[in-house]
């Protein structure tokens, strides 16, 4: 009796010898390409790994973090409002990094130093060196543990140790990020104002978002003065071709945290110096007496403690920048 394979015609054995030959051919081109595919993968996401650094991050990344900016702009073109909230929905606002903060500020020895302001010589303010002036604060109370801050010290401030920071003998700059090459030479003539100078502006309150770029928002109550307001009291000096400088840059009294704005930026309705906070004065760790809230930024660019304020024409150095993130920093 015959078998189905032995009714097979023989030509039919050589049709599927070449099947399998092709199919090897083909596996083995398979495997080939695979692996090549696999090696340039490999050779690509190591250039971008170990290429040369901007800011802590590999230069393509950085390339594609800056794209990002740029497209926002094209898009938002830096007019887009952050939406506003009832105060009923508001909540107090978690604390979140004393980079700046770890030691209280005596309020009544602030002043913001401003530089850079149109004939700063017609203002009382003026002073011929904004970087002699001393801050003091009160000791021991420093707050490493952001999740865990210091209760406040009940102590009257007059019983309390008191160091006195004095301009060019002590060191900033002492966080993670090291030192501002913006922040300024000794030497440097503008405005020292006092709290009362900024409070006297009109006062605004919004109910908006803050974002960290953590991953985290809370929807706080803020009240202040527009940035677009102080800058009109006290406008940026113009170039001698009579256009304005780009860039605002702002740093902490100790010069420890630090972060830079387009100028234009600094006009958006929504743009607050914050003095409180809940309709209360801000505490010393959201940064009494003064801080800024552009809910149009992430927190990271929020800076607390405000105590320098200068206009320039030089693009700032910006603390988490140099750290990895994003100078834009828009959501």
């Amino acid at each position: 009796m015959s078998t189905p394979r032995d009714n097979v015609a023989p030509d039919r054995f050589k049709t599927d010898e070449e099947v399998l030959a092709a199919s090897r051919r083909y596996t083995r081109r398979s495997f080939l390409v695979a692996a090549l595919s696999g090696a340039l993968g490999y050779e690509f996401c190591r250039q971008v790994w170990y290429s040369h650094a901007i800011g802590l991050q590999p230069w393509p990344r950085r390339l594609v973090l800056q794209a990002d900016a740029k497209l926002s702009r094209l898009l938002f073109k830096d007019r887009a409002f952050a939406p506003t909230y009832p105060v009923s929905r508001s909540v107090p606002l978690r604390v979140n990094g004393h980079i700046g903060l770890k030691t209280d500020l005596l309020l009544e020895s602030w002043r913001l130093q401003l530089v850079g302001v149109e004939d700063a010589h017609r203002f009382d303010r003026f002073v011929p060196d904004v970087t002699a002036w001393e801050y003091k604060y009160a000791e021991p109370q420093r707050r490493d543990d952001p999740d865990n801050p210091v209760v406040a010290d009940p102590t009257p401030v007059a019983a309390k140790d008191v160091r006195v920071e004095r301009a060019g003998k002590r060191d900033r700059g002492l966080e993670e990020a090291g030192k501002s090459y913006s922040t300024l030479a000794a030497g440097t003539p503008g405005l020292l104002l006092t709290l009362a100078d900024i409070t006297k502006l009109p006062k605004h309150e919004m109910v908006t978002e803050f974002k960290c770029i953590e991953g985290w928002s809370e929807i706080v109550h803020w009240s202040g003065v527009r940035m677009a307001d102080f800058l009109d009291a006290y406008p940026p000096a113009r170039k001698p071709d009579g256009s304005l400088p780009r860039y605002v840059y702002m740093e902490t009294p100790n010069g420890d945290y630090y972060v830079g704005y387009d100028l234009h930026i600094c006009r958006h309705p929504q743009m607050l110096l914050v003095t409180e906070m809940a309709g209360k004065p801000l505490s010393q760790v959201h940064g009494a007496p003064i801080r800024l809230h552009a809910p149009m930024k992430y927190g990271y660019k929020q800076i607390k403690r405000i105590g320098l304020i200068a206009y320039t024409d030089s693009k700032p150095d910006d603390y988490w920048t140099k750290l990895g993130y994003d100078w834009y920093a828009g959501i």
